[in-house]
């Protein structure tokens, strides 16, 4: 049976739809580091992936898998978080009168927002896996939400924040709409992902229409700082 593009959805994006963004060696891909931090590997990689994902990173530097729980190799360090996958198929989408796209100019007061509301990883140019939308308040950007993972039929919402003087709102709940509606006009289907312990934002999911898919596990991984003979003898 072939792999569902949601049960390696970094590497069906970035052999897919977002391959402009990425690296990819043997069995092992990452995005731009300036895109993103995701990396991808198989779920039961062998050494030879590692390898190839060491050679890509560089010595010394993060990436984040997903998926299933994977155990690197010596030299290696981890940590890891639970988190689950969310699949947006029921969710009731449409365009916000209110919602302003994001572009470049916009950059560093989304990152300001990012910083004070902590989403999860986002980079100077993760803007470039799709599309940005924006609520403003007198002038000021105070939540957002975007599009991350573009595996093949499916776009993960992404960076959903409020800046907390604006909670309550229903501002995130409008902008995951609006982004959906984009994603569906598109003929794609909308997911995300949600720390496991992040109760508050997966019951607001849940009343939306998300449904829960999987669990999965999020891997903070840092390459060996000194890449091994054995490593560097595969370029």
């Amino acid at each position: 049976m072939a792999e569902h593009p949601l049960d390696n959805s970094v590497w069906a994006a970035i052999t897919g739809p977002q391959a402009d963004l990425a690296e990819v060696r043997g069995r092992a891909a990452r995005y731009r580091p300036d895109v993103t931090r995701f990396a991808a590997l198989p779920s039961e990689p062998a050494p030879e992936d590692w390898a190839d994902l060491a050679l890509l990173a560089g010595p010394g530097e993060n990436v984040v898998i997903t998926g299933a729980s994977r155990t690197p190799p010596e030299g290696w360090e981890a940590r890891a978080g639970e988190g689950v996958q969310m699949v947006g198929s029921a969710v009731e989408v449409g365009p916000d009168p209110e919602a302003v796209l994001l572009g470049a100019a916009d950059v560093p007061e989304m990152l300001d927002l990012v910083a004070r509301t902590q989403p999860g990883p986002f980079e100077p140019n993760t803007r470039l896996m799709g599309t940005y939308l924006g609520i403003r308040i007198d002038g000021a950007l105070v939540a957002m939400a975007g599009e991350r993972l573009r595996p093949p039929g499916w776009s993960e919402i992404s960076a959903v924040c409020t800046d907390p003087a604006y909670r309550g709102r229903g501002l995130a709940s409008r902008l995951i709409r609006a982004v959906g509606a984009v994603i569906r006009e598109r003929g794609d289907v909308p997911y995300l992902h949600a720390a496991a312990t992040n109760t508050t934002a997966i019951r607001l999911y849940e009343h939306m229409g998300f449904t829960l898919r999987r669990h999965v596990v999020f891997a903070l991984l840092r390459t060996p700082v000194h890449l091994g003979a054995d490593v560097t003898s595969m370029t």
